[in-house]
C-alpha cells in the first residue's frame, strides 16, 4: 500500500485498520484531584487533558444566569501538538469555532436547570493532534464533568467519520481527515440522539444516512469504554472508603 493510498483494494487503511475499526482508545478520570473533575483521553495519537471547576459562584455579574448554569470553555492547543508547531491563541478562528460548538453541546447535555446562578469552568489542554480532535475533546469533557459529579442526561460520546469514494471510514486519523469529507457527531448515551453534529465539507446527501449509522454505532462503542472507566473508578473509591471505615472500626475497638 503506497503512502497516499487511503483505502487499499484489500480493505485496509493507512494505519492498517478496516473501514469500521476504531483507533486505540484510552481514558482516565480524576487525573488531577485538586480540581472538582478531571480526565485524560487518548484517541489514536490525539491526547487531551480536561479539568473542571464548579459549579461555583460566577466572579462577574455578567456571567450570572438566573435560571441555569453558565458553561465556560477555555481551550489551549499546545504548539508542539502538531507537526506544524503552530501556536494558536484564543482569538484564533478555529479555536473560537470549537469553543462555541462545545459550549452549545454541553449546555444541552448538562441538567443546567439544577444549577441556577452558577458557573462551570472547563479547561481543555490539547497535547497531541492526530485527527478527530473535536471528538477527543468532547469525550474528555464528558468524563471530567462526570468526575465532578455534575448531573448530565447521559454520556456524550463523540466520533468522526469520513467517506472515501463510496466507503464510510470510521474514526479518522489526521491523514484521512485532510483528504476526505468528514463529519463529527456526539451521541447521547446508547440512543440515536445527537448532541453535536459538525459537517465542514460537502458530502453526498444519499450517503449521509449510512455515514451517520456508522458514526452512531462507533459512538456507542466509545461510550461503553468510557462507562467502563467510570464504573471502575467508582468501584475503587467505594473500596477505599470501605477499607477506611473498617480501619476506623478496628482502631476504635482497642481504645
Amino acid at each position: 500500500m503506497s503512502r497516499f493510498e487511503l483505502y487499499s483494494p484489500e480493505g485496509l487503511r493507512v494505519d492498517g485498520r478496516r473501514w469500521n475499526e476504531l483507533r486505540s482508545f484510552e481514558c482516565k478520570i480524576n487525573t488531577h484531584p485538586v480540581f472538582d473533575g478531571s480526565s485524560y483521553v487518548e484517541q489514536g495519537n490525539s491526547k487531551v487533558i480536561c479539568m473542571v471547576k464548579g459549579p461555583m459562584e460566577p466572579p462577574q455579574r455578567s456571567q450570572v444566569n438566573q435560571t441555569q448554569v453558565v458553561i465556560e470553555m477555555n481551550l489551549n492547543i499546545a504548539s508542539f501538538s502538531s507537526l506544524q508547531r503552530r501556536k494558536r491563541n484564543k482569538s484564533d478562528k478555529r479555536i473560537i469555532e470549537m469553543k462555541t460548538t462545545l459550549e452549545r453541546t454541553f449546555e444541552q447535555s448538562v441538567m443546567s436547570h439544577l444549577y441556577p446562578r452558577t458557573l462551570i469552568e472547563v479547561d481543555v489542554q490539547v497535547l497531541a493532534q492526530d485527527g478527530g480532535i473535536l471528538a477527543t475533546m468532547t469525550n474528555a469533557i464528558t468524563l471530567a464533568l462526570i468526575d465532578a459529579g455534575i448531573s448530565m442526561y447521559d454520556h456524550v460520546s463523540a466520533i468522526s467519520v469520513g467517506i472515501h469514494d463510496q466507503t464510510p471510514l470510521l474514526d479518522l486519523n489526521v491523514i484521512e481527515e485532510n483528504e476526505m469529507s468528514c463529519i463529527t457527531i456526539g451521541v447521547v448515551g446508547k440512543s440515536e440522539k445527537l448532541a453535536m453534529l459538525l459537517l465542514e465539507d460537502k458530502m453526498p446527501l444519499d450517503k449521509l444516512e449510512s455515514v451517520l449509522g456508522v458514526a452512531i454505532a462507533g459512538g456507542h462503542r466509545i461510550r461503553d469504554m468510557m462507562d467502563e472507566e467510570v464504573r471502575s473508578h467508582g468501584n475503587q473509591r467505594v473500596a477505599k472508603i470501605s477499607n477506611s471505615a473498617l480501619k476506623s472500626v478496628y482502631n476504635s475497638s482497642y481504645v
